[in-house]
């Protein structure tokens, strides 16, 4: 009797620390990126499975840049290809990244683009359109 108990405890005990990891988990990969994301400045950045991502700096609607992204694991290079192109963001931004739940967070590898830089490093939560 004392064997089955303790037996179902740690089948218990078990049981709820596979179900709180999987409340805890951490998307991984291309897929973790992919959505519509808003961060404090108000930026919107759409990003498309096909590799392409759209920015709107001002929240009006229209895309301000474009461009293409590839992700290795954890980090992401993103290359703009069209829009706004300020001093120093001609080449790619790298940054690795971490999605939990509902919020995505970079961290930066390297960019030349300050503007890029400032946007990226904010915290991005999901956009659901007004």
């Amino acid at each position: 009797m004392k064997k089955q108990v303790s037996f179902q405890i740690v089948l218990a005990a078990t049981a709820i620390a596979l179900l709180a990891g999987c409340a805890m988990f951490q998307r991984g990969g291309q897929s973790a990126l992919v959505g519509n994301w808003t961060n404090s400045f108000g930026t919107v950045w759409a990003i498309r499975a096909d590799g392409t991502f759209d920015v709107d700096l001002k929240h009006h609607g229209r895309r301000d840049a474009w461009g293409t992204y590839t992700v290795q694991g954890d980090q992401a290079t993103f290359q703009r290809t069209g829009g706004v192109k300020p001093k120093g963001c001609e080449g790619p931004g790298v940054y690795k990244f971490n999605r939990t739940d509902d919020t995505l967070q970079f961290t930066l590898v390297s960019d030349k683009c300050k503007l890029r830089e400032k946007n990226v490093l904010q915290p991005w939560t999901p956009w659901k359109k007004k």
